[in-house]
């Protein structure tokens, strides 16, 4: 488990923070679910930009689908808006 935390914070794709463990969960299952929710976080920055990619491209006409990247945007802020309560609620807990 060591070697593949290493290799996921060298690969820059998660922050090189340790999640702080929840009281009453083991050990593995408090990592991965500190870790799943830092891989949530980034998956809603990825919609997010997403939905601002397809918006430059976006046929600008009036026939055109005008609605889809904001709702790309929309469910990735609200996904980081989760995610970043869900954390901030964890380690309240834990501290």
């Amino acid at each position: 488990m060591y070697l593949a935390n290493e290799a996921v914070t060298l690969a820059a794709l998660i922050p090189g923070a340790e999640p702080t463990e929840i009281p009453g969960l083991s050990d593995p299952v408090s990592k991965l679910f500190g870790y799943g929710l830092w891989v949530l976080v980034l998956a809603g920055a990825g919609g997010t930009g997403f939905g601002v990619y397809k918006l430059a491209v976006s046929d600008k006409s009036r026939n055109g689908g005008g609605a889809e990247p904001f709702k790309w945007m929309g469910g990735g802020v609200a996904t980081i808006l989760l995610a970043g309560s869900l954390i901030t609620i964890l380690n309240g807990i834990a501290g």
